[in-house]
């Protein structure tokens, strides 16, 4: 009988660390997801540093879009293109056009914003040149 506690609570003891080590693995997930959307916004942020570097040089116009990803040469993975709401998708990065917003959407639905601005009244300095830069908003 002594065996059978033993195995009872060698049992427990595995199914609460193997719930525990299943929570950890989610949050590592959701980390690493934010993690690509930093860097893939880093990429975008880099494409208007070179095309205003170039018209800073060679002198022409900038795009008249709001959409910043019509500006560079380079989309993320998983880019839906132009749409008029949310998309039903998720882990996509698309452009709002009601909003004027760049949007990716993650796997738990909560959405990382980001917004074309193209004045100088920029409150982070980073990454912006010539007032043109892309800002994050606040997520929702």
């Amino acid at each position: 009988m002594r065996r059978y506690y033993e195995f009872a609570i060698a049992v427990i003891l595995i199914g609460i660390l193997s719930l525990m080590l299943l929570q950890a693995l989610g949050r590592t997930g959701n980390e690493m997801e934010e993690a690509g959307v930093q860097a893939d916004a880093a990429a975008i942020r880099m494409g208007l540093i070179e095309v205003v570097a170039h018209r800073e040089t060679f002198g022409g116009n900038l795009p008249k879009s709001d959409n910043p990803l019509d500006w560079v040469a380079t989309r993320p993975e998983r880019y839906l293109g132009e749409v008029d709401g949310m998309p039903d998708s998720t882990s996509v990065w698309y452009f709002d056009r009601r909003a004027k917003e760049l949007v990716y959407r993650f796997r738990d639905g909560h959405r990382a914003r980001f917004k074309l601005s193209r004045d100088g009244n920029v409150d982070s300095p980073r990454a912006v040149v010539a007032g043109v830069g892309l800002l994050r908003l606040e997520d929702q």
